[in-house]
């Protein structure tokens, strides 16, 4: 009787949770992380991930909401074959010892209607440091019909030396700016 009424319980807050948020899957299709880091103290130099993966869950109060992603690092594209190589290297990212970008948040604040303040934990070569940062909500859809979507965009800067990554001092700049597209489906 009492393991009846426990699984009564559980069934019931799991209901309540569900009522109150929704979780959307990054859709790798209609989303995007995309880089540039400055180049022998010239110009900007871009880049991207092809693949990115995780979660938005999205509640009504929107503090309670939580964000999760994964990076594959080899999937860094700079459209140049051997300078992707080198940023797979020990001398920046290691791809091979450290295969994965992640973050997963830790508080969310709501700013005004659109915009939310967003802090977490982001692991980069093989170092997890808090970074907090903007989000807007780009909005909801439906596509195709019955799916439906959920976006959000962020601009941000990391520093490469916060995580390690020594790099090419003097050639490559130690601030990356980092530009995030996510469209969730449900």
């Amino acid at each position: 009787m009492r393991s009846m009424k426990i699984l009564a319980a559980v069934a019931a807050l799991s209901l309540v949770s569900s009522a109150f948020a929704e979780t959307y899957k990054i859709d790798p299709v209609h989303s995007g992380v995309t880089f540039a880091a400055h180049h022998a103290g010239a110009g900007w130099v871009p880049g991207r991930f092809n693949q990115v993966s995780g979660e938005m869950n999205i509640a009504d109060d929107i503090a309670k909401s939580t964000f999760t992603v994964e990076i594959p690092v080899d999937s860094l594209n700079t459209n140049n074959d051997k300078r992707d190589q080198h940023l797979k290297s020990p001398d920046f990212f290691n791809a091979k010892q450290y295969p994965t970008i992640s973050f997963k948040s830790t508080s969310v604040e709501k700013t005004d209607d659109t915009h939310l303040k967003v802090t977490g934990d982001l692991t980069l070569h093989g170092v997890t440091k808090s970074i907090s940062f903007p989000l807007e909500l780009t909005g909801t859809g439906e596509f195709p019909a019955g799916t439906k979507r959920y976006g959000v965009r962020a601009s941000f800067t990391v520093k490469l030396s916060d995580y390690a990554i020594k790099g090419l001092p003097g050639v490559v700049g130690d601030e990356i700016e980092l530009n995030v597209m996510f469209e969730g489906a449900k």
